[in-house]
């Protein structure tokens, strides 16, 4: 198997740290998915989407979590959130404790060379 890095160096990360109501997990989860792998996600319509996003559970306590992806351009990511949050309005999002869904970006300032990955593979 070919070791990539997880990130690109000049790109950014969003990464969304909210819990959900303890009782909601699974629902939140299902809806999660309906919505994220449906044709109605502008997000995945964008060319600023360098790698698709991942949902972690955090594994000491299941109420938490993140949901990191990695982009290009913040500020389109920022445009097409809001479009998310005032329009299109998830259902997953009625289970999120407080209901916030904001991230937090960050910029990418190191990732290890392709070559030294393909190098360590042996």
């Amino acid at each position: 198997m070919a070791l990539i890095p997880l990130a690109t160096q000049g790109n950014y990360l969003h990464i969304y740290d909210f819990k959900v109501d303890r009782e909601k997990i699974d629902e939140f989860v299902k809806l999660f998915n309906e919505f994220d792998y449906s044709p109605g996600n502008p997000m995945h319509k964008s060319a600023a989407q360098v790698k698709d996003g991942v949902l972690c559970q955090d594994v000491t306590d299941p109420t938490h979590f993140w949901l990191i992806a990695e982009w290009s351009d913040i500020e389109e990511h920022a445009r097409i959130r809001k479009i998310l949050a005032e329009d299109l309005r998830p259902a997953f999002i009625k289970h999120i404790v407080g209901g916030k869904f904001v991230p937090a970006y960050a910029a990418i300032v190191s990732s290890t060379p392709q070559h030294l990955l393909d190098d360590a593979k042996g």
